[in-house]
């Protein structure tokens, strides 16, 4: 039974959440920022305005505007608004002095939807370890990243877009200045996310404007380090913007702003629509972000940063079934020239070899490859630990029949968006649940003994690197820092039901490299 929690007194106001049957407080539905509407809308998250009395925050507000994307997105909010700048606490206490660690976690979808009420996002059982967790919701899509050169003129900053990362700042912000009260430490702060959050966390690393609001970061597939969600330059931006505003036939930006929020969403998902996306626009971003973290002027905090063994599927490369002569024609289509190199490192003598390559590379091109370039680039300059990791424990089979998984690695009842082949590996998000602990809200799953050990072990780790930097602990498999040693191997931790250290396919990643700077 829920119960009312003791109230908090917050720099805008006093505000009283909810006990948990476990006996962690949670606090929902927390403003961070003004609502970003009317002449709000496009610019940077402004302050809050205070209450009187007490504000419950007994249930999800609301999520940002997004259309339905992907199939396992499962929502505990309000609905959608344009009015979305909220977050969410879970503590084990709310006395000040308790000085806990805390975890602020962004959710992935692409940049164009989640939410921070998602039950996979929930953050009871990590606050049962002691810590103090934050989901929030920023804005997306047209509404987090659009710049237009009239939205640059009235900027002081001359800037514009990147409304999505400083919405995440300022929750930031808000934690630096608030999560006292709720039992928080605030200089050991970790900020973390997944697909979308974890872009956002290397954006965040990359920025000026953050630092010292985390001490440690966490990235689960993805970094602003080239495709598949690449910077954009801020001409690029501008010209999408003002093509955009054409589309609608809006001559200004008070023509845009007097535009319903409704029409902004369906316009934006129109075919031909340009894609939304992150800007160096010279005050948020000063450069793209591989440039920062290549000079060393990124945060100076420990990273723990992986991916998953099947990110992407091979059919995403050939969608018929392989044989080598096939998996060639896609090395030589992805290579050029180098295609008998790539065969090296993307073996396709025999069909399951095919089929295992397309796979490996379909999901280094997807994510794989750029998280590693942001772990290669953070070892090098940072002078602060890396941990990497690679996740290759398969999801169970559904509990229902007719429960498939997609592309995106969620699920989805047939008929509402086609189905993908079952995968045999790790597909894209499946982790989460894993890693907060969260198994049990998840429904979709026929969840099995192995897959509570795996989740054990991948809170522990988590758990350990947010209390202390170090993600090693008692009764763990030993987690090496992922720095190379003296023959340039690097080693990193494989989570599987047994989860064991193995050496990186090291110059797999270099060759990658070696093909992307050309």
């Amino acid at each position: 039974m829920l119960r009312d929690a003791a109230r908090v007194q917050t720099t805008h106001g006093v505000v009283q959440g909810l006990t948990l049957p476990s006996s962690v407080l949670s606090f929902r539905g927390l403003p961070f920022a003004a609502p970003p509407v009317r002449d709000l809308r496009w610019k940077p998250p402004q302050p809050v305005q205070p209450w009187a009395g007490v504000r419950l925050a007994d249930r999800f507000d609301h999520q940002a505007l997004q259309a339905r994307v992907f199939g396992d997105m499962m929502f505990r909010n309000a609905g959608m608004s344009e009015d979305c700048l909220y977050l969410n606490v879970w503590t084990p206490s709310a006395l000040p002095d308790a000085k806990l660690p805390v975890l602020v976690y962004l959710y992935g979808g692409g940049f164009v939807a989640g939410d921070g009420s998602e039950p996979r996002y929930d953050g009871e059982r990590m606050a049962r370890r002691g810590i103090v967790v934050v989901t929030l919701t920023y804005r997306l899509g047209v509404f987090g990243f659009f710049s237009h050169p009239e939205l640059t003129a009235e900027s002081p900053q001359h800037a514009s877009g990147n409304y999505t990362l400083m919405d995440q700042a300022a929750a930031l912000k808000w934690v630096q200045g608030n999560i006292s009260q709720f039992g928080g430490d605030p200089a050991q702060v970790t900020v973390a996310g997944e697909s979308a959050g974890s872009f956002s966390v290397s954006a965040l690393m990359a920025s000026p404007l953050t630092r010292g609001l985390f001490a440690r970061a966490i990235g689960q597939s993805g970094a602003f380090f080239g495709a598949p969600l690449s910077v954009h330059t801020r001409a690029e931006s501008e010209q999408a913007g003002t093509a955009f505003a054409e589309q609608l036939g809006a001559a200004s930006l008070a023509d845009l702003r007097a535009l319903s929020a409704t029409a902004l969403l369906e316009a934006s998902g129109q075919p031909g629509a340009p894609r939304f996306t992150a800007t160096v626009d010279g005050w948020f971003l000063p450069k793209q972000p591989a440039e920062l973290f290549a000079v060393g002027e990124q945060a100076k905090v420990p990273l723990l940063a992986g991916w998953n063994s099947e990110e992407m599927p091979g059919r995403a490369l050939l969608p018929e079934d392989p044989t080598p002569e096939k998996a060639r024609v896609v090395l030589t289509q992805q290579f050029g020239e180098r295609a008998v190199e790539a065969e090296r490192f993307y073996p396709v003598s025999n069909v399951n070899e095919a089929a295992q390559s397309l796979t490996d590379l379909a999901s280094d091109r997807f994510i794989g490859f750029s998280t590693w370039k942001w772990l290669e680039e953070h070892a090098r300059t940072s002078g602060q630990p890396v941990y990497r990791y690679f996740y290759a424990h398969p999801r169970p089979a559904p509990v229902e029949a007719g429960v498939t998984a997609n592309l995106a690695g969620g699920v989805t009842r047939n008929g509402e968006v086609p189905p993908a082949p079952p995968a045999t590996g790790a597909v894209h998000s499946a982790e989460i649940e894993y890693a907060l602990g969260n198994l049990a809200l998840n429904r979709v799953f026929d969840w099995t003994p192995e897959d509570e050990q795996v989740s054990q072990t991948l809170q522990g780790y988590f758990a350990n690197f947010i209390k202390t930097g170090d993600p090693n602990g008692p009764g763990l498999p030993v987690w090496p820092v992922g720095q190379p040693d003296a023959a340039g191997q690097v080693r990193r931790l494989r989570i599987a039901v047994e989860a064991h250290a193995e050496a990186e396919p090291r110059a797999r990643y270099q060759f990658l490299d070696q093909d992307q700077a050309r």
